[in-house]
């Protein structure tokens, strides 16, 4: 009894070891894409994403709520496989399910908490960030409006707001059609998002 437990215990020791690189090797990256509901959809299937969730970010209120994130975008962070999609990659994945040229904020949710925006933690996530923009902005034949700015706290979003369209897809296609979301980034992108 004693040796089967023993062995048991090292064979689970074997797999969690096993499995601890994978998940170290993950890594994260903030957006604001204006609605976080509609950030994290879009986003979720672009392969190498592994996990997003939604939250607030670039803002110096501590603990923002919904009700409550003046100076906040709203964000999320999306959890990726750098085996599988490169960090300047996941950041053209993004550009393309946002309207990157709107200052004010994004389809049919403006102010200041719905501009978008990329938040870079290195160097090398400046430099490739700048550079997608900067192919963005030439394939569109317009200034981005999309910001660039160094990573701040990640504030997660309050549970209802987690995975929204999954959890509500009624409400949420009906707010994603009402806006005109989709209609509006075939129009910026034409064929090619």
């Amino acid at each position: 009894m004693k040796t089967r437990l023993i062995a048991a215990i090292a064979a689970s020791a074997l797999i969690l070891a096993d499995a601890a690189p994978a998940a170290a090797a993950l890594k994260t990256a903030v957006f604001a894409g204006g609605c976080f509901w509609s950030a994290e959809h879009d986003i979720e299937h672009t392969p190498g994403v592994t996990a997003v969730v939604v939250g607030y970010s670039g803002g110096a209120r501590a603990r923002p709520s919904y009700e409550n994130h003046e100076g906040h975008l709203e964000s999320i962070r999306v959890t990726y496989d750098p085996d599988k999609i490169t960090y300047a990659q996941l950041v053209d994945a993004f550009f393309h399910h946002i309207d990157p040229t709107d200052p004010n904020g994004q389809i049919c949710d403006y102010g200041p908490s719905y501009r978008t925006a990329v938040f870079v933690s290195t160097p090398e996530e400046k430099a490739a960030a700048e550079a997608v923009k900067a192919q963005v902005a030439k394939a569109l034949h317009q200034p981005v409006a999309t910001m660039i700015l160094p990573a701040s706290t990640f504030w997660m979003g309050e549970g209802y707001h987690q995975d929204y369209a999954k959890n509500n897809p009624m409400a949420y296609m009906q707010y994603r059609i009402g806006c005109g979301r989709d209609r509006k980034l075939k129009a910026v992108w034409g064929g090619r998002s």
